[in-house]
């Protein structure tokens, strides 16, 4: 045996107490995890390396990690997937979510509310896609994504989302194969006028290009029937957003006038179509939503719809929509699974939305607030319920990006 190994064993055994550099960045110990994908629903350790999922286990020796975080009586889930919001902000005054003062900066409100990756749904056309990507994209830390627009501008609000011949398929799926990271998808939305022809235009560029399409029923009068979009117009996968909305006068509701949901909505269900919660200023009431989730109309996606005009209304947040849920009557699993791994199936992003070991390490961390607490739709209803999400650790490529009350801090002693 030669005196380097003999200096090796003294150290390992006659040493103990010198450190031994640590396996994991990060272990969050004793949280209660919640993975859908994986179907985990228990008292968990989680341990992140190099930006990944490394180990999800009973115990890990908190000896091996650099940094471990007690999360012990909070919840552990995969980071939020906010399938709704409009991102491509700008001080442009006169072009709304496009380039617009409307849309907000995803950095300033996604952590915050457990969420890593946000879906920016049309606010940007085929024209003006590389400019959302050169100025809003690139340089966000939270993970954003994009449907695109089939009317050419986006949604730059008036004539600009009414013009048909701006409505050119090919050129919306040449964005999409030029960027397929960033691309999940096609969006129409507030189209006016009473014809099939732009809702076909962009299922027509989600054949072409293999990408679901999100249809925002728009304003016609008359309304346009639902069941005809759903069985005629829209494919399995495609996507079907404020399915809790009531506009009476411009647009076919999901229940009938006694509250019951309409038959063909859970034949579409049963098609294959998607619902997205899609919250806004203007598309969530109670007196669809309750009666719907009460029959088991349920959606596939919570999400915001967040831009400036719903981020101070009933809306507020993504923590504060799902809690809404809860307030419904859906358990936490129910919320989490409709707020990571379905919206992930729904965009088609399967590596999103789920704890498995070697995905990128996106991970929230709630606490559930319990009290007498009211919940807003989008007009003055309001809807009493007893627990609270609150987000208090997010983590974003495996760094820590959102700690509200220092859990992952180190002590200031006085």
């Amino acid at each position: 045996m030669t005196f380097r190994n003999i200096l090796l064993i003294a150290i390992l055994f006659l040493l103990p107490g010198l450190s031994i550099a640590q396996t994991y960045d990060i272990i969050l110990k004793g949280g209660h995890v919640i993975d859908p994908k994986n179907k985990i629903d228990a008292v968990m350790d989680l341990a992140i390396k190099d930006k990944k999922i490394a180990l999800v286990a009973k115990t890990i020796d908190e000896k091996e990690g650099k940094r471990v975080v007690n999360v012990k009586g909070m919840y552990v889930t995969p980071g939020i997937i906010d399938a709704h919001v409009h991102v491509y902000y700008g001080n442009n005054m006169d072009q709304g979510l496009m380039d617009g003062p409307s849309s907000v900066q995803a950095d300033a409100f996604s952590f915050r509310s457990g969420v890593t990756t946000m879906v920016d749904v049309g606010s940007s056309g085929y024209r003006t896609f590389p400019k959302f990507k050169e100025t809003s994209i690139d340089g966000s830390q939270t993970r954003i994504l994009a449907l695109i627009n089939i009317a050419g501008e986006g949604m730059r609000g008036g004539p600009f989302e009414q013009t048909t011949k701006d409505m050119i398929p090919l050129r919306a799926v040449e964005v999409a194969k030029k960027y397929p990271e960033i691309v999940v998808g096609f969006k129409l939305a507030h189209y006016s006028g009473h014809e099939w022809g732009p809702t076909d235009s962009v299922v027509a560029a989600g054949k072409m290009a293999n990408l679901p399409v999100m249809i925002d029923f728009g304003g016609a009068e008359p309304p346009l029937p639902l069941e005809e979009l759903f069985m005629k117009h829209l494919r399995p996968g495609d996507i079907f957003t404020h399915q809790y909305a009531y506009f009476p006068n411009t647009r076919d509701a999901v229940i009938d006038e006694n509250g019951k949901v309409k038959p063909f909505v859970f034949e579409a269900v049963k098609r294959g179509i998607k619902f997205d919660v899609g919250h806004g200023g203007g598309s969530f009431r109670w007196k669809v939503a309750v009666p719907a989730i009460q029959q088991g109309f349920l959606p596939d996606a919570i999400s915001t719809d967040l831009h400036t005009g719903s981020m101070n209304g009933g809306m507020k947040d993504m923590a504060n929509t799902m809690s809404k849920f809860l307030a419904l009557g859906l358990s936490l699993q129910e919320v989490i699974n409709r707020s990571t791994w379905q919206p992930a199936q729904m965009i088609n992003r399967p590596a999103l939305g789920n704890l498995s070991v070697g995905t990128e390490a996106d991970v929230a961390v709630f606490s559930i607030s319990k009290g007498d607490y009211g919940f807003i739709d989008i007009g003055t209803d309001k809807l009493k319920g007893t627990r609270k999400m609150v987000a208090e650790l997010t983590i974003r490529a495996g760094r820590i990006v959102w700690d509200l009350n220092g859990l992952a801090a180190i002590e200031f002693k006085k």
